[in-house]
């Protein structure tokens, strides 16, 4: 299959690299200078250092030429949120492509499929995620993610794209529920680092998780996702992952937060997106507008906004009425 990777980041250069095994493969970046620089090295030193590309995969800088390539196989855009839009525009024709990024939208407040269902009104497209660090994906350990679209051609193209020794790729043709998954987990990842800033504890890291994926599943289900979602990949999965795992960029933010730097410091050392922080108040507003509350996603809003600090955000928690878990 020729497949073209739109973005050469940490997560397109690492799925490129997983795919150059067994496909012909072209990953574009907009720097030219900087792949021309990862031409010469065969290393993306910004990104993935000590990971070789390999001597198949194709690198260029000519957007025409990336999408020419991809056009009749896949085009997989591998920009941050802010740029799904943009790159969505930009495809040609009924080209069929996915997307890899985990948000909303922060000028409209829109997911993946609802901004495709605007730009692309009709064509295939769909989304790929579930718990997975560009770094093991590109190093060859074990991952498991999920292909979700409402066209189930394309869904199989992206598991023939990608599925292999060490990359399992699931299907689902819930693309609502595995975008809301991707997106709330990162700003759940965001209070639970700042709870294990803050040395409360594994009991409050696993209530933490736990509601956290019921406000998560409360939200996906008011959207339209199934239920049975965000108990998979998507949902449950990359929530443990960003949650727990040092490598999330969101559970950084937390911990630093809980640490007393201020969010301004905190994004300029960590010098990547970090999703949550963009998608945390519009996670609120979207609750809001359908009548739900979210109140560990309502405390990391005041936190990052700075109308409560960490330990007045746990006190507002705790202090909060019984009620039924399945609530």
């Amino acid at each position: 299959m020729h497949i073209s990777v739109l973005g050469a980041g940490a997560w397109g250069t690492a799925l490129a690299v997983a795919a150059a095994a067994r496909h012909d493969v072209l990953l574009w970046g907009r720097d030219a200078a900087a792949i021309d620089a990862m031409q010469r090295t065969r290393r993306n030193t910004r990104y993935l250092p000590d990971v070789a590309l390999p001597a198949a995969l194709r690198l260029e800088a000519d957007h025409d030429e990336a999408l020419a390539h991809g056009r009749t196989g896949l085009l997989v855009i591998a920009t941050p949120m802010a740029g799904l839009r943009e790159g969505l525009a930009a495809l040609p024709g009924e080209a069929p492509a996915i997307w890899l990024c985990k948000g909303f939208e922060r000028e409209t407040g829109l997911l993946g499929h609802e901004i495709a269902r605007a730009v692309r009104p009709g064509r295939a497209c769909g989304v790929l995620s579930g718990p997975s660090f560009a770094q093991e994906v590109a190093r060859g350990q074990p991952t498991a993610l999920v292909a979700a679209s409402d066209d189930p051609d394309l869904v199989a193209r992206a598991v023939e794209a990608f599925h292999g020794p060490a990359l399992r790729v699931y299907s689902s043709d819930d693309p609502i529920g595995v975008e809301v998954g991707g997106a709330v987990k990162n700003v759940l990842a965001i209070a639970t680092g700042i709870a294990d800033g803050m040395a409360l504890g594994l009991n409050a890291r696993a209530a933490l998780i736990t509601r956290g994926l019921a406000e998560m599943t409360r939200l996906g289900l008011a959207l339209g996702a199934r239920a049975e979602t965000f108990m998979g990949l998507s949902g449950l999965g990359d929530l443990v992952l960003t949650a727990t795992g040092d490598l999330s960029r969101n559970r950084q933010v937390g911990l630093a937060l809980a640490r007393g730097q201020a969010l301004p410091q905190i994004l300029q050392q960590l010098g990547h997106v970090a999703e949550g922080v963009l998608s945390a108040s519009t996670v609120l507003q979207r609750a809001h507008s359908l009548g739900l509350e979210l109140p560990i996603t309502h405390a990391v809003v005041d936190v990052l906004e700075g109308r409560l600090a960490p330990s007045a955000a746990l006190r507002q928690l705790m202090q909060r009425g019984s009620r039924e878990e399945a609530g």
